[in-house]
């Protein structure tokens, strides 16, 4: 079932049957893929090229006291062997100006993985054992691997040792000591999420080729060209106008991609040898080539009342960074004002740390902060609910916000999908049968006869999750692009050039259907991305559609506006009226006045477009408007349980969504999968496992992820409630599914436990079969 809700947004314009807004054309890369033609970062080939290799830590924390590459360099193929005292530039980089991870480890490491040393050779296997040839001399330390210690010291840790906060946010509202006294229940409870990793099926790799004017073509798997190229130069002490950035094809990104990897690497090595360098992280290498979730300790305290209605919230969250900022700041702020959900509560205080430890280094991953919170105020919902044995549906709708509702920052909620409906809409859909004890694929544990049905009940839970859309907290979100009008072989054709990523998320077909609408062609072509175009930000916090979609409206509007001009001075009256309409007609009357008009002229523009200002949390009341737009959306989870071995089975996780503006329905439903299956994989069944610093399962082996057997269908309704704000009134689509499945799994397991009775007590994710165990 894929009920649809359809709210006209004013202005709103369509190409019928063209591939418009709309519309689901399909992505013009996915047969590729399907059939294994898409060229990936990782297939980039070219003669005479060199294989980089990087030298990684054995430790979380230790100094090194000597490195020897006098062995690896003697090894026949190897051409060059690199430390910290070959960079030619700048020797530390980071995100949002942070700059203190060093390119290569400065006398000491911080986290196991680090890199220490390059190098570059004819093979792959000749890079390796040139690696292994390396002798370093290191004073092992202890590594600080408690964030709650960290927060808790009474003397702070200094950050050079990696421990310490890199950021506290509070949150304050009204007197929670009032809100206490207004109370007849109190309900406390402690949370924890474990590390999750992107887990993106390309692993880092790239292609960076010297040029001839002493500069660099980069061909990389990246998140945002711009913020590559603003580290990556000063690193290489070289001028952006030296390097060449272009977009390799990228298997998956999901926030993994925005930190840089192999780029300054291998950018060291082509300059060192003069020969093209290609890079490519096997699986192991990769899980410490990237950064991940982070994983975080929660303590919440809530009281509400009688029937049910909050009366304050107690909120602690810690977030472990591990060893370097990466977007930690910006992770804890993002927690901090999501901490309690949508929900009004008149009395509130919350406190978010992101902290330095020497644990892996944590940063952006789909849901970037609200994930972790999410998990905890929809767990305390249903403990209040459980405590004073109401609805627990019912509960959070009498405390859901509405139109005009603040939020605990204080910021407005504009034009939301009504919270309270939409869980009336997720509890009407339809359930599942009845569980089919004959068929054992149907139990948990499948087809591996783990059990015949004995123990396994059935349990249902809801998850809400509100997610900010694109960035915050005063940060001038900006995306350019341009659109290139022409006429070839007698038809207009557009060309649409940004440098924005396309990582999985479909924007190119987006781009291509805003185009169609927006100049009433049928033909357009989308440029690779490239940094020959002014900058387009991140493809992450669900912005892109929004922001260079945004760009790609204003720009086209610009040259229709420019094409209608030329109409009107050249006397074309019939033509201008239809030009003006952008409707494309069954005669195709739009396409001839186009070709008319234009002749073999050509028009161009670039546009920049701006979502509206937000500002900065107040770091003492955290109050502000600090997001762009907000998005809901609601899962129910069913699932099968096995109580006596702890296994779980999700039999569906059907959802209500608001998106504003359906821009490509196919597409749309593939991200609100694709978000459930990580929250699935987060509430179940994926975590790194990590002891004093050091990462025990960098593999698919030992790091599970949710296959095609354990998603379960989906039933979506899709909500479209227009924000005037936003091109077209859409809504980022992409996040809010990863935050409210984890806690709806989670809250369907508790349900199903709860029937065998016992004490049911499941704090954290990924659920673990001893905890199932334990609560039944």
């Amino acid at each position: 079932m894929s009920a649809v809700r359809t709210i006209r947004f004013p202005g709103e314009v369509a190409a019928p049957g063209k591939g418009g807004i709309g519309e689901s054309p399909l992505r013009p890369d996915g047969t590729l893929k399907v059939k294994g033609e898409f060229a990936y970062s990782s297939d980039l080939w070219m003669d005479g090229m060199l294989w980089g290799a990087t030298l990684r830590s054995p430790h979380p924390r230790a100094i090194i006291r000597s490195i020897n590459i006098a062995p690896a360099l003697a090894i026949t193929g190897v051409h060059a062997v690199l430390t910290e005292e070959d960079v030619p530039g700048r020797k530390m980089y980071g995100l949002d100006h942070t700059w203190d991870q060093p390119v290569l480890a400065i006398g000491e490491v911080r986290h196991h993985g680090e890199p220490i040393a390059l190098v570059a050779a004819d093979h792959p296997e000749i890079a390796r054992r040139a690696l292994t040839a390396i002798d370093i001399d290191w004073e092992v330390l202890e590594p600080i691997t408690d964030p709650m210690a960290v927060v808790s010291a009474p003397k702070r840790l200094k950050v050079q040792e990696r421990g310490g906060i890199a950021r506290h946010q509070p949150v304050r509202v009204g007197d929670i000591t009032v809100g206490r006294a207004l109370a007849t229940v109190v309900v406390t409870e402690e949370f924890e999420v474990g590390i999750q990793d992107q887990a993106f099926l390309g692993p880092e790799s790239g292609m960076v080729i010297p040029a001839e004017d002493g500069g660099l073509d980069f061909y990389v798997a990246t998140q945002w060209l711009h913020n590559d190229l603003s580290q990556i130069g000063p690193c290489l002490g070289l001028a952006d106008d030296q390097i060449r950035m272009t977009m390799a094809g990228v298997g998956g990104a999901f926030g993994g991609r925005e930190d840089l990897s192999m780029q300054i690497h291998a950018g060291m090595l082509a300059m060192r040898t003069g020969k093209p360098i290609k890079m490519v992280y096997n699986r192991e290498e990769s899980f410490f080539g990237h950064v991940h979730r982070h994983p975080a300790k929660m303590l919440y305290e809530y009281g509400a009342n009688a029937v049910g209605k909050l009366t304050y919230a107690k909120v602690v969250i810690v977030l472990d960074g591990g060893a370097y900022t990466s977007a930690t700041l910006n992770v804890t702020g993002n927690a901090s004002s999501l901490a309690v959900g949508p929900y009004e509560i008149p009395h509130i205080e919350i406190d978010a740390y992101g902290v330095y430890t020497n644990n892996p280094p944590c940063g952006a991953m789909r849901g970037f902060g609200a994930v972790q919170a999410c998990f905890a105020h929809e767990s305390m919902m249903d403990k209040l609910a459980e405590a004073l044995e109401l609805d627990p549906v019912h509960v959070r709708q009498i405390n859901a916000v509405s139109q005009g509702s603040k939020l605990a920052t204080g910021q407005v909620v504009h034009a939301p999908a009504p919270l309270a409906e939409m869980l009336d809409q997720v509890r009407a859909i339809p359930l599942p049968a009845a569980l089919d004890a004959s068929d054992i694929r149907n139990l948990p544990g499948g087809a591996s006869q783990t059990t015949h049905g004995e123990g396994v009940v059935r349990g249902i839970g809801y998850g809400v999750g509100i997610k900010n859309i694109c960035f915050s907290e005063g940060f001038d979100d900006l995306s350019t692009a341009r659109v290139r009008l022409e006429v070839i072989a007698g038809e207009p054709v557009a060309l649409v050039h940004t440098a924005a990523a396309e990582v999985g998320q479909g924007l190119v077909t987006v781009e291509a259907q805003i185009a169609r609408t927006e100049l009433g062609i049928e033909r357009v072509t989308i440029h690779p991305a490239d940094n020959q175009v002014g900058d387009s930000g991140s493809s992450s916090a669900s912005r892109q559609t929004y922001m260079t979609g945004g760009a790609v409206k204003t720009a086209c509007e610009a040259v229709r506006a420019r094409l209608l001009e030329l109409a009107i001075a050249q006397g074309h009256g019939p033509a201008a009226q239809l030009i003006g309409g952008k409707v494309v007609s069954e005669t195709g009357e739009v396409l001839a006045a186009i070709v008319d008009v234009l002749n073999e002229g050509v028009i161009e523009e670039t546009r920049e477009y701006h979502h509206r200002p937000t500002t900065g949390m107040d770091p003492v009341t955290g109050q502000g408007s600090s997001h762009t737009q907000l998005a809901l959306c609601v899962h129910r989870a069913v699932v099968d349980v096995d109580t006596e071995l702890g296994l779980v089975k999700v039999v569906a996780l059907d959802a209500v969504q608001d998106v504003g503006k359906i821009m490509n329905r196919l597409s749309l439903e593939g991200q609100i999968h694709g978000g459930s299956a990580q929250g699935l994989g987060l509430a179940v069944m994926e975590e790194i496992q990590v002891k004093n610093g050091k990462v025990l399962n960098p593999s698919f082996t030992d790091y599970l992820i949710p296959t095609i057997l354990d998603m379960p269908p989906q039933k979506l309704e899709i909500l479209e409630n227009a924000d005037p704000h936003a091109p077209y009134g859409l809504r980022g689509a992409g996040e809010p599914p990863t935050l409210s499945s984890t806690p709806a799994i989670a809250s369907a397991i508790r349900d199903a436990c709860r029937s065998q009775g016992g004490n049911v007590h499941i704090n954290r994710v990924p659920v673990r079969p001893e905890d199932i165990i334990r609560s039944s």
